[in-house]
Formats: C-alpha cells, sequence, structure tokens
C-alpha cells in the first residue's frame, strides 16, 4: 500500500478480571486511521478479539506484545509511529523502552506517562498543582511499609506501579496482613516500589474520561461509582451523569481533570480516578491512554472517543474532528473544558462469573473480578439501574421477603433502606444483630436463624425460594463464615444480592421507580 504506516499494539492475552473493552478502543483507532488515510497495522496475539479478525486491519502481526517483537515488526514495516495508548497496560509498558530505541510514540509522550505511572513523580506533580491525594508513602522495604503505614494510620490501600485489573493491590487492615501481602507482591509488582494510601472509607468514587489534543480538553464523562471507594473500578456499577454529587463538585473535577490533561501534556485519551470524602476531592490516580470506561463512555454520549482520540493523535484538533461541540457552557460560561452535557442516566451493570467458580467468595474489593458488563438507559436513575440489573440477568423483585444482615459500621445506614423496603411492601428477615438494631428503630422485621443455629437458618430459607432479596455488607477483614455461606447460596439459585450500602440504595430506588412507572421500551435512535 502507497500509504503511510502506523502500529497499534494490542492488548495482548486476557485473562478473567480484564475483559476486551481494550480490544474496542483498539478496533476504533484502526478505523479512524484509515479514514484518515493511513495503512494500520495491529499488533496483538489474542485470537478472541475483534482486532485479530483478518478483515480489521490493513496488516496483522499475530505476535506477543514483547519488545523483541515489537521491534522486529517496527525494523520490517517502518511506520510513521507507533500507538501504545489504546491497548491498556501490556503495551504501555513498552512506551520507555521502544522510545529508547529511537521509535516514534504518538500521542502521549513515554516521558508524561512514566511520570503518570511512577507513584513518586505522579505524587510530586499533583502536589506541584495543588491538588489533592490520599495521604500516602512509597515504601522499598518491609521495614519501610510498617513504618508507613503505621504513620498513616489503617486500613491502606496497598499497590504496586504499573498493574492492570486492580492486580496485587489489597486493602489491609493490620502489619501482619501488610507482611503476608508483600511477600506476595514482590512476585507481581517486578521489584517497583509499593505505594501505602490512605483508605478513604465512605467516599464517593469517580471516574473520568477525557480526550486532549494538547491545547483543548473535552471531558466525555464523569461517572459515579455505586459502590464505595476500594472496590475496583472494573467490579463498581457506575452511573452517568453522576446521581448523588452536586453540580459545583463534578465541575470542580472536570477543571481539575482539565488541569492534569495540560500539566501531563496529554494527546488522546486520558482516564482519571477521584475520591470524594466530606465535600473534599481527592485524586486517585490517572492514566494516560483508554481505560475500560471508554465503550461505556462512548456508548452514553453518542461520540466515539477511542476514534476522536485517534484523530488528535495523528495531527487534528478537537476543534475540527467534533466542532458541535465547541460552545459555551449555560451553566459555566467561563468553563475551559469541552463537555457532552448528557441529560439521561446510563448505568453500567458488571457481570461476575462466580457461577463457575464455586469455591470462590462473590464479594468485591479493590482486585477485578468481573469479566462482562452491561448498560441501562433511562431518564429516571433508578429505571436504569433496574434495566442495568435485568440485563445482568438478575431482575429485582417486586415483592417477597429481604434478607439484611450489615456490619456494625454500617446498622445506621440501613435503618432508611428497611423503612423504604417496608413501604414498598416487602418483609424483612434479619439475623439476631441487625434484627435487633432494626428493632430498637422501630422498624419490624422477622428473625432468623444464622448457618451456626439449629434450622432452618438463613441459607435452607434462600434454598427453599424464600427469600426475593439479599442485602448483606462484610464485617472487616474476618468475614464470618455465615456470610460466606450465604453469597454462595444467593448466587446459586440467582437470587439478587448487594454487599455494599450504596448499592442497595441504588436497588431500593430502582424497585421503587419501577413500582411507580413500569418500564418504557424506546429504540436507540430515539434516544441518540
Amino acid at each position: 500500500m502507497d500509504k503511510k504506516k502506523v502500529i497499534i499494539l494490542g492488548s495482548g492475552p486476557n485473562r478473567i478480571g480484564q475483559g476486551v473493552e481494550f480490544d474496542y478502543a483498539c478496533v476504533h483507532c484502526v478505523f479512524a486511521l484509515k479514514e484518515e488515510g493511513y495503512e494500520a497495522i495491529m499488533v496483538n496475539c489474542n485470537p478472541e478479539t475483534v482486532s485479530t479478525d483478518y478483515d480489521t486491519s490493513d496488516k496483522l502481526f499475530f505476535e506477543p506484545i514483547i519488545l523483541e517483537d515489537v521491534l522486529n515488526i517496527i525494523n520490517a514495516e517502518k511506520p510513521i509511529g507507533v500507538v501504545v495508548q489504546f491497548g491498556g497496560q501490556t503495551p504501555l509498558k513498552l512506551a520507555v523502552p521502544l522510545q529508547n530505541e529511537g521509535i516514534n510514540i504518538l500521542g502521549t509522550s513515554p516521558e508524561s506517562i512514566d511520570i503518570a505511572e511512577d507513584r513518586e513523580r505522579f505524587r510530586d506533580l499533583i502536589i506541584k498543582l495543588g491538588l489533592k491525594q490520599p495521604e500516602s508513602g512509597i515504601a522499598r522495604s518491609k521495614e519501610e511499609a510498617i513504618d508507613i503505614a503505621t504513620k498513616i494510620g489503617y486500613p491502606v490501600l496497598v499497590r504496586p506501579s504499573y498493574v492492570l485489573g486492580g492486580r496485587a493491590m489489597r486493602l489491609v487492615y493490620d502489619t501482619s496482613e501488610l507482611l503476608q501481602y508483600i511477600e506476595e507482591a514482590v512476585l507481581v509488582s517486578e521489584d517497583k516500589p509499593l505505594l501505602i494510601d490512605r483508605f478513604l472509607e465512605n467516599a464517593v468514587e469517580l471516574d473520568v474520561d477525557a480526550v486532549s489534543d494538547g491545547e483543548d480538553v473535552l471531558v466525555g464523562a464523569v461517572m459515579e461509582h455505586i459502590e464505595e471507594a476500594g472496590i475496583h473500578s472494573g467490579d463498581s456499577a457506575t452511573s452517568i451523569p453522576p446521581y448523588s454529587l452536586d453540580d459545583e463538585i463534578v465541575y470542580k473535577v472536570k477543571q481539575q481533570t482539565r488541569e492534569l490533561a495540560k500539566a501531563l501534556n496529554v494527546k488522546g485519551l486520558m482516564n482519571v480516578q477521584y475520591a470524594v470524602k466530606d465535600g473534599e476531592i481527592y485524586i486517585i490516580e490517572v492514566n494516560p491512554r483508554a481505560s475500560r470506561t471508554v465503550p461505556f463512555v462512548s456508548k452514553s454520549i453518542g461520540y466515539p472517543l477511542a476514534k476522536i482520540a485517534t484523530k488528535v493523535i495523528v495531527g487534528k484538533k478537537l476543534r475540527e474532528i467534533i466542532p458541535e461541540v465547541f460552545k459555551i457552557k449555560e451553566t459555566h460560561p467561563a468553563s475551559d473544558f469541552w463537555d457532552t452535557s448528557v441529560k439521561r442516566f446510563s448505568i453500567k451493570e458488571v457481570v461476575f462469573p462466580w457461577n463457575r467458580f464455586p469455591e470462590v467468595d462473590p464479594i468485591l474489593g479493590p482486585e477485578m473480578k468481573s469479566t462482562g458488563e452491561v448498560m441501562g438507559i433511562d431518564e429516571d436513575f433508578g429505571l436504569a439501574f433496574w434495566k442495568a440489573q435485568a440485563g445482568t440477568g438478575s431482575l429485582l423483585p417486586e415483592e417477597g421477603n429481604v434478607f439484611i444482615s450489615v456490619a456494625d459500621k454500617d446498622k445506621p445506614k440501613i435503618v432508611e433502606i428497611a423503612r423504604q423496603l417496608l413501604n414498598l411492601g416487602f418483609t424483612i428477615f434479619a439475623t439476631k444483630g441487625t434484627h435487633n438494631f432494626l428493632k430498637e428503630k422501630g422498624i419490624n422485621s422477622t428473625l432468623v436463624n444464622k448457618l451456626s443455629e439449629e434450622r432452618p437458618n438463613i441459607v435452607d430459607r434462600i434454598r427453599n425460594s424464600e427469600v426475593a432479596l439479599i442485602i448483606n455488607t462484610p464485617s472487616g477483614k474476618r468475614e464470618r463464615s455465615d456470610a460466606y455461606y450465604i453469597r454462595r447460596a444467593a448466587v446459586a439459585h440467582k437470587v439478587p444480592y448487594f454487599t455494599t450500602i450504596r448499592g442497595a440504595y441504588a436497588a431500593v430506588n430502582a424497585i421503587k421507580s419501577y413500582k411507580q412507572k413500569g418500564i418504557e421500551v424506546k429504540a436507540l435512535q430515539e434516544i441518540f
């Protein structure tokens, strides 16, 4: 072909807990390059992807995403540059080594990528910009890790640099657990230093996907996680737009996203994760690449972010690509970012493989475990959440018995949920601790036996189809055996269950909206 060549590095082999969202971004990158008149050369080694279909790219190399193989292909094809930002963490690791070999990296520079990925350099950047991060420290030895964790105060979130899917990321509650973690993590982290963060309890977590051309920044969407901070972003249900935060907080998040994009000189896609606690915004991390939320955001807002980012990477400006979005905002006329102003709710819900792993505890944490996702769209938040649940095969009940058993720290927050469930016509089952607490608050519930007590116990009732919905939050690091068997019984008998208070709130809202309004079917063409 008599065209300029561009090589796109794919995501490589997939494992459970990664998903194929990066493949979506790679394929859209190929489409955009073809539209702009380039020869698109795909390098990937996963036969189960669209990027490795014979008719997707102009040329496909089915090779490992490792330096030696990639250099061989580059030497043979002599492209104008290589794209590393659409395949996730695997190709991103090659940015600096490729540049050291004299290869042109298209888009965000390897230097900027390294600042965002190196936890110590990134912390320095945050301080320089005057933004906030959870209190943290960098540890390069066991002794240093213990000192930092003790100073910050448990629980802490521990993670190495350059991880995908939250691998080797863990919430630890004491020194013995931290030491156990370090013994395991050294193998996974390849001797990279460990970052130890203060864990922000009861915080709201946010994800932002944005595209920058070096001058202008397009904020694709701000996503509010329905689960609390500490649960991996890939495992949390999310809402576009945010449903519980005030407009001023959301605006500040968008402004901070722009500041970060400009400071890192991002060209292409960028993902930022935030936590909001007591009105304060904390930056958790920045990924100067496509994130796994790009397909969801693109489908929610009607703009293909990966295609837009690709055109930016090869030299086009946002004002050329999407001139209709470049307009002054009515709410914030002085805003210096672009926004897509979504008026409807899009809810992403995740799909888990629990039924394939009968011994695994079906509970969420910092390490990603989901294998897919669905979305529900509606002008009503509750109905959008109901549709998303239905998409996963979990239909929320309209009546029946709801089993509630929550950790002591969650008991005050469960009162309003229980009251709403009673108002919706449900009967509440509860084990002794939760039952007594609800009774003190004037809420009627039926006492049911724990697994360790006489039969019939709660697991028997689940097996006998006497329970329509389960709300069961874990009580700290040492999960009770009862809770494990309850969650396993819920999976086996396909009973909807929620292990976070925020998830339970969303479910109650969904049931309420569904009972009051019902579902109205619309074609996608009517929405976009």
